[in-house]
């Protein structure tokens, strides 16, 4: 067979595949007669294309995928991991800013925690960690106070926002806009956040 040409055995590929023509086959035949390696050749073509065939019904067991990729070593969770970065780079990226914007407003509020400031105002006055609003007088503009009091016996034509402190309100004390508590490190970093906003957009 080793010296049979290359055409006989394309010959042989076309007859199984139900694509040769009839002079090509009668020169197949006619080879496959007086050449004993052809024809030892061109049998066991044919046996294996039988028992592919037979074995066509033949169903894998129903978890055998799940079986095998369970039996296969697993991957270690370094690699799973650095090779989830690679192929998720944004995702990667953003969670490294996350991680260093929470890192950096950690360290503000471990600074923030006994720093006791409030917003100027001249009409405003400070009686130890306590901004007071005085009677009689009407503050134009958002108050914040950081790690102190507030007592409220005047007006506030905006905003009161107190960080680990507490309000008072007297009697005659009036706020046009929104009061607002924050004790939680969440709560300050909600309130830096919509603050830089708003003082971007203006």
């Amino acid at each position: 067979m080793a010296t049979c040409s290359k055409e006989m055995i394309q010959y042989m590929h076309r007859y199984l595949d139900g694509d040769i023509e009839d002079g090509q086959l009668k020169i197949l035949k006619a080879h496959l007669d007086s050449c004993e390696g052809c024809s030892r050749h061109f049998f066991e073509l044919k046996k294996t294309i039988a028992l592919v065939q037979s074995a066509s019904h033949i169903q894998a067991p129903v978890n055998f995928t799940s079986n095998v990729l369970n039996a296969l070593p697993k991957e270690r969770k370094k690699v799973g991991m650095e090779r989830w970065f690679r192929h998720h780079p944004f995702m990667t990226a953003a969670a490294l800013f996350l991680f260093l914007m929470s890192a950096g407003f950690f360290s503000m509020w471990q600074q923030e925690d006994d720093h006791f400031a409030f917003t100027k105002h001249s009409d405003l006055q400070v009686e130890d960690h306590t901004v007071v609003v005085p009677k009689g007088e009407t503050i134009n503009g958002d108050i914040v106070v950081k790690n102190g009091d507030i007592r409220i016996e005047g007006e506030v034509e905006g905003d009161v926002t107190v960080i680990n402190g507490e309000k008072y309100m007297a009697s005659a004390g009036k706020v046009t806009g929104e009061i607002e508590e924050i004790d939680e490190m969440f709560g300050w970093l909600w309130f830096e956040l919509k603050t830089g906003v708003k003082e971007l957009f203006n």
